[in-house]
């Protein structure tokens, strides 16, 4: 009986009944960080190019490798998170039924001061070949709301860091975009 009063005089005064509520980011790939007060930001998002370059000794005497990057433009992110800290973020999927660990990848960037870049892989003239060379960052991940993941990240060293996040449902993935953070 006192819950049902405690509940309508609650409701009468206008006061939220549910102290809690779910907020998950508005688009599938959209990432959030969860602050320590429960906030949230939305960490910025770029576009992609991919970078292929051969070395000097591959262009002089052919013997030499070639290296693919992603490459995205600026320094370092505006969102800068401290390592010390518990670092949450909530990342939206298409649905949360399949495993996070298969399709949300936390990766770390080289910085320059126009660009960031993560190699992707590499060939050399001798037919070795060497793909997803990316530094990723270990996490655990829960569902969270109705179609995101709760991420908290296990490794924090410093460094520039993007999040992407792939759809297992779809046959033929639109351009990348990443999602972008900087651990000091």
């Amino acid at each position: 009986m006192r819950k049902i009063l405690l509940f309508a005089a609650m409701s009468f005064l206008g006061m939220s009944v549910y102290s809690q509520t779910t907020v998950e980011p508005e688009f599938i790939g959209e990432c959030m960080l969860l602050k320590p007060d429960q906030s949230t930001v939305v960490l910025e998002k770029h576009m992609t190019q991919t970078r292929s370059a051969m070395n000097a000794g591959m262009i002089i005497t052919g013997f030499g490798s070639m290296k693919s990057k992603l490459q995205i433009e600026g320094c370092c992110s505006t969102t800068k998170l401290k390592s010390g800290d518990d670092i949450q973020f909530i990342v939206r999927a298409v649905d949360n039924n399949t495993d996070p660990m298969a399709i949300i990848k936390i990766f770390e960037f080289d910085s320059s001061k126009k660009f960031r870049r993560a190699e992707l892989a590499s060939v050399n003239t001798f037919g070795t070949t060497k793909t997803n060379k990316l530094h990723y960052l270990n996490f655990s991940g829960k569902k969270y709301g109705q179609n995101s993941y709760l991420i908290s990240l296990k490794d924090k060293p410093p460094g520039e860091y993007g999040i992407t996040v792939t759809n297992p449902n779809a046959l033929d993935e639109k351009s990348t975009i990443i999602a972008t953070f900087s651990i000091l």
